[in-house]
């Protein structure tokens, strides 16, 4: 009695399937942040900071009088916007490993690296978007004040508003590089917040102010107070202004998102 053999084995080539358009994968991460209760919620929270900024910035310019141009409103907009969005692109990445969900990821989309660069799309997108909705939440908003104010002007400086675009990029990326630094939702938002708002505050704010030697060297390793200069209209801009940006984005934003590339490629997906 002979032992039956099997001799052809079906094979499964998927050699020449192509891969997921890239499209596709920022489109999905896109659809992602949204389609959790933490992003809905997030959303519905942010909007209603917008709605109370707007409301605020109606009630005391008008009560006291203060003059205010359309960049200005636009400029007040952000401020909201960049407090609570900036978790998305953390949340982003970091809940591939958080809620489990990086095996499926990251088997759809082997190349982790492309997965990422899809993330860092949509990031770079939601900051794009925030700063359409200032700019249209601030053209409602100073609509009503053109309306009720004895002056009004919408002039907008160019300069001020692509660097206002610039600072809400660089934070966005800042946050993502954490993200990808930590893996870790918790600690990427708490070092995020400490980093980007509570060392200009309460480090920074008094060195510069009570130390000799602060106004000099602050800028080389502060983001916000290297962008500073280039949000105020009619301020003299020269060269060690944008080093200081350079330098700044290089510690904070640069380094971290390459440290993180590193980890995630090694990081194992469980």
């Amino acid at each position: 009695m002979t032992a039956a053999t099997m001799t052809d084995r079906s094979t499964l080539d998927l050699a020449g399937t192509p891969r997921v358009p890239f499209g596709r994968l920022a489109r999905v991460e896109v659809r992602k942040m949204a389609d959790t209760r933490a992003g809905l919620w997030l959303m519905i929270v942010t909007a209603a900071l917008l709605a109370v900024t707007a409301i605020l910035t109606l009630v005391i310019t008008l009560a006291n009088d203060v003059d205010l141009t359309f960049g200005d409103v636009v400029q007040i907009m952000t401020v909201p916007l960049s407090l609570l969005l900036p978790v998305f692109a953390i949340m982003t990445v970091t809940s591939e490993w958080s809620q489990r969900t990086g095996l499926v990821t990251f088997t759809l989309e082997p190349h982790r690296l492309r997965s990422i660069l899809a993330k860092l799309t949509a990031v770079i997108g939601l900051a794009l978007a925030t700063i359409v909705v200032a700019l249209a939440v601030g053209a409602a908003a100073y609509a009503v004040y053109a309306a009720m104010a004895d002056t009004s002007s919408w002039k907008l400086d160019g300069s001020v508003a692509a660097w206002t675009l610039v600072s809400q990029i660089l934070f966005f990326l800042m946050a993502f590089g954490f993200a990808l630094v930590f893996l870790n939702t918790p600690a990427a938002i708490a070092v995020y917040y400490v980093i980007a708002l509570l060392l200009p505050i309460m480090v920074y704010g008094p060195v510069v102010a009570l130390v000799s030697w602060g106004p000099d060297v602050v800028p080389w390793i502060d983001l916000n107070t290297a962008i500073a200069p280039f949000g105020s209209a009619g301020t003299e801009i020269v060269g060690e202004d944008y080093a200081h940006v350079v330098v700044t984005s290089a510690i904070w934003v640069l380094a971290p998102i390459v440290a993180g590339l590193i980890r995630v490629r090694r990081a194992e997906i469980k």
